[in-house]
């Protein structure tokens, strides 16, 4: 992976892939990678980040987790999770909140951290967003050189714009979600967190492609991709659509999202405003539709095949109930109460269907701007930087997944390629990312113009103390002008 060279010696990394056979396995050969603990692995717990699976242990790896494993890969660990992905701060799990590297930056302390504040830092942190905040907390803090994830509204970008890294949302299907442990069907996706553009098309060379253990994964073949050195954008039109200026969008990071716009336009690239007029249905139907999802998948953990069963043994009855209060926490336990609702027959034709019917003229409006000549949508990931921990509790997980989730769900609706890549740090020193939205498996074209992005914006390395002090030159501050 092309970041290797310009970070930690990897040597001793790289002898581990080829130990008993003398040979390279493959291109992850040694680097190390960290797995969300909602994939499968064999031999390994996984527990969601719930009680429901306390203990469990897999009986087979789930095919991504196998495909970076044939690569060489080396699995460094599970990381943490709002409890079965549903959250949007990685902050719900039974192993506690997830803390945002970026708490304990150079550039977070210089510029925010109130004296108001406790003085051992206790109360500083601030949150990874969600739901793959764990996987977005290794890679940005050089535990790992890449991580998965998973997005089924966001659940990959929204971390990877609070912690600074890049976040892909890959095409529906074109990556295998066999053994990935299912929260909204329809519209989940392995995702793939990295430090570079570059390292996020290498990973999606290794995991891409047919399984026939997933009828839902494209039947062509994938051919692995090398992105250009030089990437062009003068002959792209890049589209910017106007209902993503979201309720909420903090003002720096509308003015960021502008001179993206004008670094495009500088580069020759044709750049429009267009409209996706269902966008402001999006996130309702989107709660239709998960949680509807959500009801059907959480059906399973009743506590007699696998994972927690109460000790309650009143009655069958009593005992499904018992087990489902004690391994569930609220957040989930709404969730399935309201996909039950809109599921009922009653409720059916109104709820349920008229989302779906919904969800295909979101999809639509994207069809029709690609269409019309657009290659590139640009737009915001979140609406702010990460806020601290202790702000982010004054609202319940609905609300707040109604708000992270609204400018990155509706590509999971659409099943269109996404990618995250952070642009420039906020005024407090956090992080901010944009996002580009490409057309149906064409993540080539996606990825070059994320990498040519990358470019021009320079984002500063993480400056954590004593990896500062490990390697100094690494890791200084590097800024674009056109951003600063």
């Amino acid at each position: 992976m092309k970041a290797a060279a310009s970070l930690a010696d990897l040597d001793t990394f790289a002898e581990l892939g080829s130990v008993g056979s003398g040979q390279p396995l493959g291109v992850l050969d040694g680097i190390p990678i960290a797995v969300k603990d909602n994939f499968n692995t064999a031999g390994i717990e996984t527990t969601c980040a719930s009680n429901m699976l306390k203990g469990y242990i897999s009986p087979y790896n789930a095919t991504v987790v196998q495909k970076l494993l044939d690569q060489g890969a080396v699995l460094l660990g599970k990381t943490n999770l709002d409890e079965f992905a549903m959250g949007s701060g990685s902050t719900d799990g039974v192993f506690g909140p997830v803390r945002n590297p970026w708490s304990y930056s150079r550039q977070y302390k210089e510029k925010y951290v109130p004296k108001s504040f406790s003085e051992d830092g206790e109360s500083n942190w601030v949150i990874t967003g969600g739901s793959s905040g764990g996987s977005a907390a290794a890679v940005s803090s050089f535990t790992c050189f890449a991580a998965l994830g998973s997005d089924t509204g966001g659940s990959t970008r929204n971390p990877a714009a609070h912690c600074g890294v890049v976040g892909l949302k890959p095409t529906y299907g074109l990556i295998s979600r066999h053994g990935l442990i299912p929260l909204v069907n329809s519209m989940d996706v392995p995702g793939i967190l990295t430090r570079c553009v570059d390292d996020a098309a290498v990973v999606l060379g290794s995991l891409a492609g047919h399984d026939p253990k997933d009828s839902t994964t494209i039947q062509d073949n994938f051919k692995p991709f090398e992105l250009p050195d030089l990437p062009d954008v003068s002959k792209l039109s890049i589209g910017i659509p106007k209902e993503y200026q979201a309720p909420g969008l903090s003002s720096e990071i509308l003015a960021l999202w502008s001179k993206a716009a004008d670094l495009f336009k500088h580069a020759g690239a044709k750049v429009t405003e267009v409209s996706l007029p269902h966008t402001r249905y999006s996130i309702v139907c989107y709660h239709v539709l998960c949680t509807a999802e959500v009801a059907s998948n959480m059906a399973r953990f009743d506590g007699l095949e696998y994972g927690h069963r109460s000790d309650m043994n009143k009655s069958t009855e009593s005992m499904y109930a018992a087990t489902r209060r004690e391994g569930f926490n609220d957040v989930v336990r709404g969730r399935i109460l309201s996909g039950n609702y809109f599921l009922l027959k009653q409720n059916y034709e109104n709820y349920f269907i008229k989302a779906q019917k919904v969800r295909r003229l979101i999809a639509n409006d994207f069809l029709k701007v690609f269409r019309s000549g657009v290659d590139i949508l640009l737009t915001p990931t979140t609406l702010s930087d990460a806020v601290p921990y202790i702000e982010f509790l004054k609202e319940d997980n609905r609300t707040r997944s109604a708000q992270d989730d609204i400018l990155t769900q509706a590509a999971n609706m659409a099943g269109l390629p996404a990618i995250n890549v952070p642009a420039a740090l906020s005024e407090r020193g956090l992080p901010i990312g944009l996002q580009f939205i490409g057309r149906s498996f064409q993540e080539k074209q996606l990825l070059t113009v994320a990498k040519w992005f990358e470019k021009q914006v320079k984002f500063p390395m993480i400056q954590l103390e004593e990896v500062k002090r490990h390697n100094h030159d690494v890791f200084q501050h590097q800024r674009s002008a056109s951003f600063s």
